[in-house]
Protein backbone atom coordinates (compact mmCIF):
# COMPACT_ATOMS: atom_id res chain seq x y z
CA UNK A 1 0.00 0.00 0.00
CA UNK A 2 1.38 3.31 -0.58
CA UNK A 3 2.34 5.87 1.43
CA UNK A 4 2.09 9.24 1.00
CA UNK A 5 5.25 11.78 1.99
CA UNK A 6 4.23 15.35 1.80
CA UNK A 7 6.96 17.85 0.50
CA UNK A 8 7.52 21.33 0.84
CA UNK A 9 5.38 23.89 -1.72
CA UNK A 10 7.33 23.84 -5.57
CA UNK A 11 9.11 26.81 -6.31
CA UNK A 12 6.79 26.99 -9.93
CA UNK A 13 4.53 29.22 -9.25
CA UNK A 14 1.91 26.81 -11.04
CA UNK A 15 2.53 24.41 -8.54
CA UNK A 16 -0.26 24.58 -5.50
CA UNK A 17 0.85 21.07 -3.83
CA UNK A 18 3.56 18.26 -4.73
CA UNK A 19 4.21 15.13 -2.74
CA UNK A 20 6.09 12.11 -3.20
CA UNK A 21 4.13 8.26 -3.00
CA UNK A 22 6.87 5.52 -2.11
CA UNK A 23 4.78 1.67 -2.44
CA UNK A 24 6.06 -0.89 -0.73
CA UNK A 25 8.04 -2.46 -3.39
CA UNK A 26 10.07 0.25 -3.81
CA UNK A 27 8.43 2.22 -6.73
CA UNK A 28 8.67 5.97 -6.41
CA UNK A 29 6.10 8.24 -8.06
CA UNK A 30 6.03 12.09 -7.90
CA UNK A 31 2.46 13.80 -7.26
CA UNK A 32 1.90 16.59 -8.29
CA UNK A 33 -0.96 19.32 -8.40
CA UNK A 34 -1.01 22.02 -11.21
CA UNK A 35 -3.41 25.07 -11.00
CA UNK A 36 -3.84 27.17 -13.94
CA UNK A 37 -7.35 29.29 -13.03
CA UNK A 38 -9.91 27.42 -13.01
CA UNK A 39 -7.89 24.26 -14.21
CA UNK A 40 -6.50 22.24 -12.04
CA UNK A 41 -4.18 19.31 -13.67
CA UNK A 42 -2.23 15.96 -11.34
CA UNK A 43 0.92 14.90 -13.09
CA UNK A 44 2.34 11.71 -11.90
CA UNK A 45 5.92 10.89 -12.85
CA UNK A 46 6.77 7.16 -12.59
CA UNK A 47 10.82 6.62 -11.62
CA UNK A 48 10.14 2.96 -12.30
CA UNK A 49 9.68 3.43 -15.94
CA UNK A 50 13.36 4.71 -16.23
CA UNK A 51 14.55 1.15 -14.65
CA UNK A 52 13.02 -0.43 -17.13
CA UNK A 53 15.75 -0.42 -19.50
CA UNK A 54 17.87 -2.05 -16.68
CA UNK A 55 15.79 -4.84 -16.22
CA UNK A 56 16.96 -8.14 -17.67
CA UNK A 57 15.08 -10.87 -19.38
CA UNK A 58 17.40 -13.93 -19.58
CA UNK A 59 16.05 -17.14 -22.16
CA UNK A 60 17.96 -20.36 -21.23
CA UNK A 61 17.66 -23.21 -23.62
CA UNK A 62 17.76 -26.59 -22.72
CA UNK A 63 16.65 -25.97 -19.30
CA UNK A 64 15.44 -29.39 -18.17
CA UNK A 65 18.92 -30.88 -18.75
CA UNK A 66 21.42 -31.30 -16.08
CA UNK A 67 23.54 -28.32 -17.24
CA UNK A 68 20.06 -26.08 -17.48
CA UNK A 69 18.85 -26.69 -14.14
CA UNK A 70 22.02 -25.89 -12.72
CA UNK A 71 22.10 -22.61 -14.32
CA UNK A 72 18.84 -21.65 -14.11
CA UNK A 73 18.99 -22.25 -10.33
CA UNK A 74 22.45 -20.07 -10.00
CA UNK A 75 20.72 -17.20 -12.49
CA UNK A 76 16.93 -17.67 -10.31
CA UNK A 77 19.35 -16.40 -7.27
CA UNK A 78 21.83 -14.17 -8.17
CA UNK A 79 20.26 -12.10 -11.22
CA UNK A 80 19.41 -8.38 -10.37
CA UNK A 81 15.89 -7.48 -8.88
CA UNK A 82 13.04 -7.42 -11.06
CA UNK A 83 14.88 -9.38 -13.80
CA UNK A 84 13.16 -12.23 -15.94
CA UNK A 85 14.36 -15.64 -16.51
CA UNK A 86 12.80 -17.87 -19.31
CA UNK A 87 13.64 -21.25 -19.16
CA UNK A 88 13.00 -23.53 -22.55
CA UNK A 89 13.36 -27.15 -23.31
CA UNK A 90 11.50 -30.16 -25.77
CA UNK A 91 10.99 -31.80 -22.43
CA UNK A 92 7.58 -31.52 -21.05
CA UNK A 93 9.09 -31.68 -18.06
CA UNK A 94 10.16 -27.63 -18.24
CA UNK A 95 7.55 -25.61 -17.11
CA UNK A 96 7.31 -27.48 -13.91
CA UNK A 97 10.98 -26.83 -13.48
CA UNK A 98 10.48 -23.23 -13.31
CA UNK A 99 7.51 -24.19 -10.62
CA UNK A 100 9.89 -25.64 -8.54
CA UNK A 101 12.54 -22.43 -9.32
CA UNK A 102 9.69 -20.21 -8.46
CA UNK A 103 8.95 -20.76 -4.88
CA UNK A 104 12.77 -19.53 -4.25
CA UNK A 105 12.06 -16.41 -2.72
CA UNK A 106 13.86 -13.96 -5.35
CA UNK A 107 12.87 -10.97 -6.80
CA UNK A 108 13.45 -12.70 -10.67
CA UNK A 109 9.90 -13.64 -12.69
CA UNK A 110 10.42 -17.16 -14.21
CA UNK A 111 8.20 -19.02 -16.44
CA UNK A 112 8.82 -22.31 -18.05
CA UNK A 113 8.17 -23.38 -21.90
CA UNK A 114 8.13 -26.95 -23.88
CA UNK A 115 7.50 -27.98 -27.36
CA UNK A 116 9.73 -27.68 -30.68
CA UNK A 117 8.74 -23.49 -30.25
CA UNK A 118 11.14 -21.80 -28.01
CA UNK A 119 9.50 -18.78 -29.36
CA UNK A 120 7.44 -17.89 -26.46
CA UNK A 121 10.49 -18.09 -24.49
CA UNK A 122 12.73 -15.48 -26.48
CA UNK A 123 10.42 -12.91 -26.99
CA UNK A 124 12.07 -9.30 -25.60
CA UNK A 125 15.17 -11.79 -24.13
CA UNK A 126 18.64 -9.60 -24.21
CA UNK A 127 20.41 -12.58 -22.89
CA UNK A 128 20.00 -16.29 -24.45
CA UNK A 129 21.95 -18.90 -23.03
CA UNK A 130 21.95 -22.25 -24.72
CA UNK A 131 22.65 -25.47 -23.44
CA UNK A 132 20.64 -28.26 -25.11
CA UNK A 133 21.59 -31.42 -26.86
CA UNK A 134 23.15 -34.57 -26.05
CA UNK A 135 25.85 -34.82 -23.02
CA UNK A 136 29.14 -36.63 -23.58
CA UNK A 137 29.54 -40.75 -22.62
CA UNK A 138 32.56 -42.75 -21.72
CA UNK A 139 35.00 -42.95 -24.80
CA UNK A 140 33.03 -40.36 -26.68
CA UNK A 141 35.05 -36.64 -26.85
CA UNK A 142 32.80 -33.35 -27.94
CA UNK A 143 33.64 -33.71 -31.49
CA UNK A 144 31.91 -36.67 -31.32
CA UNK A 145 28.57 -35.01 -30.22
CA UNK A 146 28.63 -32.84 -33.51
CA UNK A 147 25.73 -35.19 -35.58
CA UNK A 148 23.05 -34.51 -32.52
CA UNK A 149 24.25 -31.21 -31.53
CA UNK A 150 24.87 -28.88 -35.01
CA UNK A 151 21.30 -29.47 -35.91
CA UNK A 152 19.92 -28.26 -32.42
CA UNK A 153 22.21 -25.55 -32.47
CA UNK A 154 20.96 -24.96 -35.87
CA UNK A 155 17.09 -24.82 -35.11
CA UNK A 156 17.82 -23.05 -31.46
CA UNK A 157 19.50 -20.11 -33.61
CA UNK A 158 17.37 -19.86 -36.28
CA UNK A 159 14.21 -19.39 -33.96
CA UNK A 160 16.70 -16.43 -31.81
CA UNK A 161 17.13 -15.01 -35.18
CA UNK A 162 13.36 -14.03 -35.73
CA UNK A 163 12.32 -13.49 -32.51
CA UNK A 164 15.38 -12.20 -30.35
CA UNK A 165 17.48 -10.86 -33.20
CA UNK A 166 19.55 -8.24 -30.99
CA UNK A 167 20.01 -10.40 -28.09
CA UNK A 168 23.50 -11.29 -26.78
CA UNK A 169 23.98 -15.05 -27.58
CA UNK A 170 26.32 -17.67 -24.95
CA UNK A 171 26.67 -20.76 -26.43
CA UNK A 172 26.99 -23.80 -24.17
CA UNK A 173 26.31 -26.92 -26.09
CA UNK A 174 29.33 -29.03 -27.29
CA UNK A 175 31.47 -28.86 -29.74
CA UNK A 176 31.81 -25.21 -28.88
CA UNK A 177 34.66 -25.07 -31.81
CA UNK A 178 31.83 -25.84 -33.92
CA UNK A 179 28.54 -24.57 -32.47
CA UNK A 180 29.50 -21.49 -32.50
CA UNK A 181 30.53 -21.69 -36.19
CA UNK A 182 27.22 -22.83 -36.99
CA UNK A 183 25.40 -20.22 -34.84
CA UNK A 184 27.18 -17.37 -36.63
CA UNK A 185 26.28 -18.66 -40.19
CA UNK A 186 22.75 -18.95 -39.02
CA UNK A 187 22.66 -15.59 -38.08
CA UNK A 188 24.60 -14.33 -40.85
CA UNK A 189 22.28 -15.66 -43.48
CA UNK A 190 18.87 -14.21 -41.20
CA UNK A 191 20.86 -11.24 -41.56
CA UNK A 192 21.01 -10.31 -38.33
CA UNK A 193 24.74 -11.35 -37.12
CA UNK A 194 26.33 -9.09 -34.91
CA UNK A 195 30.08 -10.79 -33.70
CA UNK A 196 30.22 -8.64 -30.84
CA UNK A 197 26.67 -10.45 -29.71
CA UNK A 198 27.84 -14.33 -30.14
CA UNK A 199 29.73 -15.82 -27.43
CA UNK A 200 31.37 -19.35 -26.79
CA UNK A 201 30.86 -19.88 -23.39
CA UNK A 202 34.58 -21.25 -22.08
CA UNK A 203 34.63 -19.99 -18.67
CA UNK A 204 34.55 -23.69 -17.33
CA UNK A 205 38.25 -24.22 -18.66
CA UNK A 206 39.03 -20.70 -16.63
CA UNK A 207 37.01 -22.00 -13.15
CA UNK A 208 38.78 -25.69 -13.55
CA UNK A 209 42.19 -23.55 -14.13
CA UNK A 210 41.70 -21.20 -11.01
CA UNK A 211 40.81 -24.18 -9.48
CA UNK A 212 43.58 -26.81 -10.30
CA UNK A 213 46.38 -23.93 -9.73
CA UNK A 214 45.15 -23.12 -6.24
CA UNK A 215 45.27 -27.09 -5.29
CA UNK A 216 48.92 -27.19 -6.53
CA UNK A 217 50.13 -23.48 -5.25
CA UNK A 218 48.19 -23.92 -1.84
CA UNK A 219 46.59 -20.67 -2.78
CA UNK A 220 42.89 -19.50 -2.32
CA UNK A 221 41.07 -19.78 -5.56
CA UNK A 222 39.22 -16.50 -5.52
CA UNK A 223 42.96 -15.10 -5.47
CA UNK A 224 43.57 -16.82 -8.69
CA UNK A 225 42.62 -16.05 -12.34
CA UNK A 226 44.02 -17.89 -15.33
CA UNK A 227 43.35 -16.59 -18.88
CA UNK A 228 42.58 -19.31 -21.42
CA UNK A 229 43.16 -18.79 -24.96
CA UNK A 230 41.84 -20.71 -28.14
CA UNK A 231 39.21 -22.71 -28.19
CA UNK A 232 37.47 -24.80 -25.75
CA UNK A 233 38.13 -28.62 -26.77
CA UNK A 234 41.31 -30.67 -25.96
CA UNK A 235 44.47 -29.57 -27.51
CA UNK A 236 42.54 -26.01 -28.05
CA UNK A 237 42.36 -25.12 -24.56
CA UNK A 238 45.35 -23.37 -23.35
CA UNK A 239 45.93 -21.94 -20.16
CA UNK A 240 48.15 -19.04 -19.36
CA UNK A 241 49.69 -19.89 -17.03
CA UNK A 242 53.02 -17.98 -17.27
CA UNK A 243 50.79 -14.62 -16.79
CA UNK A 244 49.38 -15.40 -13.37
CA UNK A 245 50.80 -12.81 -10.82
CA UNK A 246 52.96 -14.19 -8.34
CA UNK A 247 53.46 -17.49 -9.32
CA UNK A 248 55.70 -19.54 -10.50
CA UNK A 249 55.83 -23.57 -12.14
CA UNK A 250 58.43 -25.71 -13.13
CA UNK A 251 58.58 -26.96 -16.45
CA UNK A 252 56.73 -30.38 -15.59
CA UNK A 253 54.15 -28.38 -13.62
CA UNK A 254 53.43 -26.08 -16.21
CA UNK A 255 52.86 -29.71 -18.98
CA UNK A 256 50.84 -31.34 -16.49
CA UNK A 257 48.90 -28.19 -15.52
CA UNK A 258 48.27 -27.93 -19.07
CA UNK A 259 47.09 -31.95 -19.91
CA UNK A 260 44.83 -31.56 -16.72
CA UNK A 261 42.77 -28.55 -17.76
CA UNK A 262 42.49 -29.97 -21.09
CA UNK A 263 41.66 -33.39 -20.32
CA UNK A 264 39.07 -32.04 -17.22
CA UNK A 265 35.76 -32.89 -18.85
CA UNK A 266 37.27 -36.80 -19.47
CA UNK A 267 37.91 -36.68 -15.87
CA UNK A 268 34.45 -35.83 -14.87
CA UNK A 269 32.70 -38.17 -17.66
CA UNK A 270 35.04 -41.28 -16.14
CA UNK A 271 34.24 -40.14 -12.72
CA UNK A 272 30.55 -40.55 -13.02
CA UNK A 273 31.04 -43.97 -14.89
CA UNK A 274 28.72 -43.39 -17.11
CA UNK A 275 26.02 -41.06 -15.69
CA UNK A 276 27.05 -37.67 -17.05
CA UNK A 277 29.22 -35.20 -17.74
CA UNK A 278 30.26 -32.12 -15.71
CA UNK A 279 26.78 -30.56 -15.46
CA UNK A 280 26.96 -29.19 -12.42
CA UNK A 281 30.55 -27.21 -12.34
CA UNK A 282 29.53 -26.22 -16.37
CA UNK A 283 26.03 -24.45 -14.74
CA UNK A 284 28.27 -22.47 -12.56
CA UNK A 285 30.29 -21.72 -15.00
CA UNK A 286 27.89 -20.59 -17.26
CA UNK A 287 26.33 -18.76 -14.86
CA UNK A 288 29.36 -16.56 -14.26
CA UNK A 289 29.32 -15.68 -17.55
CA UNK A 290 25.59 -14.82 -18.25
CA UNK A 291 26.27 -12.58 -15.00
CA UNK A 292 28.84 -10.63 -16.20
CA UNK A 293 27.18 -10.20 -19.27
CA UNK A 294 24.12 -9.12 -17.51
CA UNK A 295 26.23 -6.50 -15.69
CA UNK A 296 27.84 -5.60 -18.84
CA UNK A 297 24.81 -4.59 -20.52
CA UNK A 298 23.10 -2.98 -17.12
CA UNK A 299 26.11 -0.31 -17.72
CA UNK A 300 28.84 -1.57 -15.19
CA UNK A 301 32.66 -1.08 -16.17
CA UNK A 302 35.52 -2.82 -16.47
CA UNK A 303 34.05 -6.66 -16.49
CA UNK A 304 36.22 -9.08 -18.10
CA UNK A 305 35.45 -12.61 -19.38
CA UNK A 306 37.34 -14.96 -22.04
CA UNK A 307 35.16 -16.31 -24.47
CA UNK A 308 34.84 -17.95 -27.78
CA UNK A 309 34.46 -15.11 -30.31
CA UNK A 310 34.95 -13.73 -34.29
CA UNK A 311 37.68 -11.71 -33.85
CA UNK A 312 40.35 -10.47 -36.72
CA UNK A 313 41.59 -13.69 -37.78
CA UNK A 314 44.83 -13.46 -36.78
CA UNK A 315 44.96 -16.97 -34.99
CA UNK A 316 41.70 -18.34 -36.33
CA UNK A 317 38.72 -16.69 -37.07
CA UNK A 318 37.03 -17.75 -33.86
CA UNK A 319 39.30 -17.39 -31.19
CA UNK A 320 38.90 -17.96 -27.06
CA UNK A 321 40.50 -14.69 -25.37
CA UNK A 322 39.71 -11.88 -22.76
CA UNK A 323 36.76 -9.71 -23.84
CA UNK A 324 35.86 -5.90 -22.17
CA UNK A 325 32.10 -6.29 -21.89
CA UNK A 326 29.56 -3.76 -22.43
CA UNK A 327 26.40 -2.34 -22.96
CA UNK A 328 26.23 -3.63 -26.68
CA UNK A 329 28.51 -7.03 -26.31
CA UNK A 330 32.13 -7.00 -26.71
CA UNK A 331 33.34 -3.63 -26.39
CA UNK A 332 37.26 -4.92 -26.78
CA UNK A 333 39.13 -7.65 -27.69
CA UNK A 334 41.83 -7.66 -25.59
CA UNK A 335 45.12 -8.68 -26.41
CA UNK A 336 46.30 -12.31 -25.51
CA UNK A 337 49.84 -10.52 -23.70
CA UNK A 338 53.50 -12.22 -24.44
CA UNK A 339 53.08 -16.25 -24.23
CA UNK A 340 55.94 -18.68 -22.92
CA UNK A 341 58.00 -20.55 -25.00
CA UNK A 342 55.73 -23.78 -24.05
CA UNK A 343 52.64 -21.62 -24.66
CA UNK A 344 53.99 -20.53 -27.95
CA UNK A 345 54.71 -23.86 -29.44
CA UNK A 346 51.08 -25.35 -27.97
CA UNK A 347 49.67 -22.41 -29.85
CA UNK A 348 51.15 -23.72 -33.44
CA UNK A 349 50.51 -26.77 -32.31
CA UNK A 350 46.41 -26.20 -31.96
CA UNK A 351 45.70 -23.83 -34.46
CA UNK A 352 44.95 -26.49 -37.68
CA UNK A 353 42.72 -28.50 -35.51
CA UNK A 354 40.61 -25.53 -34.37
CA UNK A 355 40.42 -23.96 -37.68
CA UNK A 356 38.98 -27.33 -38.76
CA UNK A 357 36.57 -27.32 -35.70
CA UNK A 358 35.52 -24.11 -37.43
CA UNK A 359 35.62 -25.44 -40.91
CA UNK A 360 33.23 -27.92 -40.12
CA UNK A 361 30.37 -25.69 -38.59
CA UNK A 362 30.61 -22.94 -41.63
CA UNK A 363 30.51 -25.97 -43.79
CA UNK A 364 27.37 -27.64 -41.43
CA UNK A 365 25.39 -24.35 -42.82
CA UNK A 366 26.14 -24.11 -46.39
Amino acid sequence: MASFLPASKCSSNAVDDCGISQSGSGKIVIISSLDYGRHRMELRHDFANHNKEFRMKVAVLGAAGGIGQALALLLKTQLPSGSELSLYDIAPVTPGVAVDLSHIPTDVKIKGFSGEDATPALVGADVVLISAGVARKPGMDRSDLFNVNAGIVKNLIEQVAKTAPKACIGIITNPVNTTVAIAAEVLKKAGVYDKNKLFGVTTLDIIRSNTFVAELKGKKPTDIEVPVIGGHSGVTILPLLSQIPGVSFTEQEVADLTKRIQNAGTEVVEAKAGGGSATLSMGQAAARFGLSLVRALQGESNVVECAYVEGDGEHARFFSQPLLLGKNGIVERKAIGTLSAFEKQAMEGMLDTLKKDIQLGEDFVK
